[in-house]
């Protein structure tokens, strides 16, 4: 109850006892009239007679003592995750179970943030009925089809440069990623990364998936081509086909550079090195809750240790 319906109902309960003094004159006949106990009736009267009015507000059930509580060690360490990263109750428990060796279930988890007032997500993450969802798919080969997609990066605060662009090429099957800034968008840092991308990937890459993008035109499919891999086009106006590495670009923001607020970044070469620890966290350390909380690494040595059908 808020603080509005403990007044009321305590008003109410003085009434019941006003009742029986200026109505019935009669305690049996007020506790008939009301259904409630003279039992009830007299414990409100002790109440009243020794605290007044807040004495008839109902008081807290909650032990004295909880050894089976969630200690508030625990509770920081929900507290950080949710307020750093807008980590959700299963994502709190997969972290805190691989990080700090901490078992708790995905509900107790929200019945912290319950408690807390923190059970609300952003907006943005908030969860969507399902007719506004789509079917997700998989592939089962590790570099079956690996999406690849540019995300425009702010201007950082107090930076000279006024554009930096986020290359990233994700794995199909484990969600791998690759990363790289460069300060141009066009066909030929298009070329340069693929070609990252391939020296760098643990797994030949079968098929590349990109939007319709200019940088992804005439050149960049012929190279592709020309390097043994097929090139398809996402239909256009549909960024949900290339849902993967969109899906992880807000990864990036949410639990990348919304803690580089206010880091001054002026070089290619430093903004890549800081890139790349984040790819090798993501890589490596990240649970995935889409990969029943594996890292990609995990997921990739998952697959290339299973027993061929």
């Amino acid at each position: 109850m808020n603080e509005q319906e403990l007044q009321r109902q305590a008003k109410h309960r003085l009434a019941i006892l006003r009742h029986s003094e200026e109505v019935s004159g009669n305690v049996a006949a007020t506790c008939r009239h009301y259904g409630i106990s003279r039992t009830r009736f007299y414990k409100w009267r002790r109440r009243y007679d020794d605290e007044g009015l807040n004495g008839l507000r109902d008081r807290s059930t909650r032990p004295h003592h909880s050894p089976l509580a969630t200690s508030s060690e625990v509770v920081g360490k929900v507290i950080h995750l949710r307020q750093t990263y807008h980590f959700g109750p299963l994502k709190i428990s997969m972290y805190l179970k691989r990080y700090h060796d901490i078992d708790i279930s995905p509900s107790g988890v929200w019945r912290i943030l319950k408690r807390l007032d923190m059970n609300l997500l952003p907006a943005s993450q908030r969860h969507k009925t399902h007719a506004k969802r789509w079917k997700r798919y998989e592939k089962q080969q590790p570099g079956h089809r690996v999406q690849i997609d540019v995300k425009f990066i702010e201007p950082l605060k107090g930076s000279r440069k006024t554009k930096y662009y986020q290359y990233t090429a994700i794995d199909d099957c484990t969600r791998l990623r690759v990363l790289k800034i460069y300060d141009r968008n066009n066909q030929k840092t298009a070329i340069q990364f693929l070609d990252y991308v391939c020296q760098k990937l643990p797994f030949a890459v079968e098929v590349i998936q990109t939007d319709n993008g200019s940088e992804f035109a005439s050149q960049f499919h012929w190279h592709v081509l020309d390097r043994g891999i097929r090139h398809v086009y996402i239909k256009p106006a549909t960024p949900r086909l290339n849902g993967k590495v969109e899906r992880s670009h807000r990864i990036d923001g949410e639990e990348f550079y919304r803690l580089l607020d206010g880091v001054v970044i002026d070089d290619t070469e430093l903004f890549n090195d800081k890139l790349a620890q984040w790819e090798n966290f993501y890589n490596f350390d990240r649970p995935h809750g889409s990969l029943d909380g594996q890292t990609p690494y995990e997921r990739l040595r998952q697959k290339t240790t299973e027993a061929p059908l």
